[in-house]
């Protein structure tokens, strides 16, 4: 069987299963952000008058806050769904003859299609607030790249490890939730402190959301040494990934 074909299935099948039976179907890819957006924008720009990001002009806090809401749902989303697929998609997996890393990668391709959409609406509220595209506009893509190779991995990994572990659902659930404060989603890097960061900026989202911000609102490039770290960190975690998806793939059979 040709495996762009299985490949190419099996994220429609994803994307299709995400929106069954929604009456608004694919518009909650905006919706769900643009209430997040309006009500953090009104709870810290007009309940709270002392300003979260200090230097930051109030007109961009949705755009600030997007920049990082984006991709903690990318990530909230592609680790639950990812962490679960193998298991999920177990009678698929034993009647039919194909690569079963098909299906964990398949499973954040889908919700690839899923952060167009999002990406979309940042561009329309950064166009709003006055931010015309330029060339640093270029490294969004780049960013995203990067990330997609850090999430595969770690689902490769969690979705091998869950077919022998069931509580692993249950332990990326509590992860996620917790990464929520851990993530510079509604704060600057300004509130870390400095014998923290180098630990807090190992997370390939913490430097996605960061160099968002600095190509969207402050126009200038993305910080070249976060970057690196960014790129190493994806590579050791796409490998590892892999390699205990390998290890434990022959095992899947009498498991599932």
């Amino acid at each position: 069987m040709d495996n762009s074909f299985v490949l190419r299935t099996l994220i429609l099948k994803d994307f299709k299963i995400r929106y069954r039976n929604m009456s608004l179907g694919v518009f909650w890819s905006v919706l769900n952000p643009l209430i997040m957006m309006a009500v953090l924008t009104f709870v810290f720009t007009r309940l709270n008058k002392a300003p979260i990001v200090p230097g930051l002009n109030p007109d961009d806090f949705p755009l600030f806050f997007l920049c990082g809401l984006i991709p903690f749902n990318f990530l909230s989303v592609t680790w639950s769904t990812g962490t679960n697929c193998v298991v999920d998609n177990a009678v698929l997996l034993k009647r039919t003859l194909m690569p079963r890393e098909a299906v964990p990668v398949a499973s954040v391709l889908a919700a690839g299609l899923h952060l167009l959409i999002q990406i979309g609406l940042l561009i329309v509220i950064a166009l709003w607030n006055g931010h015309w595209p330029t060339l640093l506009w270029l490294w969004i893509p780049v960013l995203w790249t990067i990330t997609l190779v850090f999430v595969i991995g770690l689902v490769l990994a969690c979705s091998a490890l869950d077919v022998f572990i069931r509580d692993m659902r249950y332990l990326v659930d509590s992860s996620v939730g917790l990464l929520f404060w851990f993530m510079p989603i509604f704060y600057s890097s300004n509130i870390v402190a400095a014998r923290h960061k180098p630990w807090w900026e190992l997370n390939p989202f913490t430097v996605l959301i960061l160099s968002q911000r600095k190509v969207l609102i402050e126009s200038v490039q993305p910080d070249m040494q976060l970057l690196g770290k960014m790129c190493i960190v994806s590579l050791v975690t796409l490998v590892i990934g892999w390699i205990v998806f390998r290890w434990l793939e022959p095992k899947f059979y009498d498991q599932l």
